[in-house]
């Protein structure tokens, strides 16, 4: 395949900007769905609906092989937008504010060079466009049969990522992105006057000690090598400042990077369960603790790193600019991975550029991506693809 790249920077970077202007929440992706389907039939193809807004397409080789799944979400963040570009968002209330709308567009592009070269390879390219990957949007598409139809045998993701720099792709096997379970926790005590704390049960003191004490668990009672993280995001309760409350409700989040063997030893949602039932018993206080599985561990398979590092990025950049990387947060990627075991890898693109503002932290009001970045995730579906479903290295 000869391929010029770079004559595709200007369209790739279009499509960003259009679902960067237009975007949808969770499973309300109805319009990002249209355009998907348009672009995609333009091509040739004949894209399908499945679990409410998601789009599949398949790209058929010249021969019949294996089937690759090439992944990108759609998904949009319930966050007011405070950057002040012309392609800002034209929705209240509702930002690309994690790369997705980067991750669409390349692999539009990458289905418009897959479509224009499918007589380089043998197979099927499964093209999956995933609404709500935010809140596990993936398991409705594995009910519904997205690895079958054909039988899906590997499948790679691509994440833009602004805690790596720009140009830099990080890559190893093995846990990359956490295990996470959301939780709740529900005390009640008993309402009354603050003027005598005696009569009444404060459930506000419960949740203080309990909010520090569960860190004990990460310092204290688990391998400091077994990364574990216990956050509490949300806090609700009482009515007034001279009411002691009856009702308080906390949620936060549970994350780690181990499964398996390691995660039955460790226990830590058992282990956050005790502690909260003794101090809510010291407090006098009833308690009701629910954990919501949100996504599982993602592990990237070794054989597929080897192959993505030999075949693929090789490639792209030189060697010194692939990274071991992994962090603790969550992406419903290993639906498609580690939990259904399907052979496959997640790569970090580094989008992270000071000088352009594009390394502020994911989920945050302001921000943004290195357009530039782009190309590296379109090449990296395209080669993946090539590499993977070609019977000879040398027929590219």
């Amino acid at each position: 395949m000869t391929e010029n790249f770079e004559q595709y920077l200007d369209e790739v970077v279009t499509l960003r900007r259009h679902f960067h202007q237009n975007p949808e929440l969770g499973f309300k992706e109805y319009k990002t769905q249209k355009f998907i389907i348009k672009y995609l039939t333009d091509l040739g193809l004949q894209p399908y609906k499945i679990a409410s807004t998601s789009v599949v397409a398949l790209i058929h080789g010249k021969n019949p092989g294996k089937t690759l799944l090439l992944r990108s979400d759609m998904d949009a963040l319930p966050i007011q937008e405070t950057n002040t570009f012309s392609f800002a968002s034209k929705n209240d209330g509702v930002m690309h504010a994690c790369g997705h709308d980067g991750h669409m567009a390349m692999l539009l592009v990458a289905a418009k060079i897959l479509v224009k070269n499918k007589e380089c390879f043998d197979g099927t390219v499964k093209l999956v466009f995933q609404p709500n990957e935010e809140a596990d949007g993936a398991s409705f598409l594995i009910k519904e049969g997205v690895l079958e139809n054909p039988k899906v045998d590997s499948s790679f993701a691509i994440h833009l990522w602004s805690p790596i720099p720009s140009g830099k792709i990080g890559l190893k096997s093995g846990a990359v992105m956490a295990e996470m379970y959301n939780f709740k926790i529900i005390l009640k005590g008993k309402g009354g006057h603050t003027s005598a704390p005696q009569d009444g049960i404060d459930p506000i003191l419960c949740a203080a000690n309990i909010i520090q004490s569960v860190q004990m668990i990460q310092t204290r009672e688990i391998n400091p090598m077994d990364t574990t993280v216990i956050m509490f995001g949300k806090i609700n309760g009482g009515t007034q400042s001279n009411i002691i409350a009856e009702t308080i409700e906390l949620e936060g989040s549970l994350r780690y990077l181990y499964d398996g063997d390691d995660a039955k030893e460790q226990h830590p949602r058992k282990r956050m369960k005790r502690i909260i039932e003794s101090i809510c018993q010291a407090h006098r206080v009833e308690c009701n603790i629910a954990f919501m599985p949100s996504n599982y561990i993602v592990l990237n398979d070794e054989d597929s790193v080897a192959f993505l590092k030999k075949n693929v990025l090789s490639h792209i950049t030189q060697s010194e600019n692939i990274i071991p990387y992994y962090c603790m947060g969550g992406e419903d990627f290993s639906e498609f991975t580690s939990h259904n075991g399907i052979p496959g890898a997640l790569i970090f693109v580094g989008t992270g550029n000071s000088e352009i503002g594009s390394d502020k932290s994911h989920h945050t009001s302001d921000f943004t991506i290195d357009e530039n970045t782009l190309l590296t995730g379109v090449k990296i579906h395209v080669y993946t693809a090539l590499y993977y479903l070609s019977q000879k290295e040398d027929s590219l």
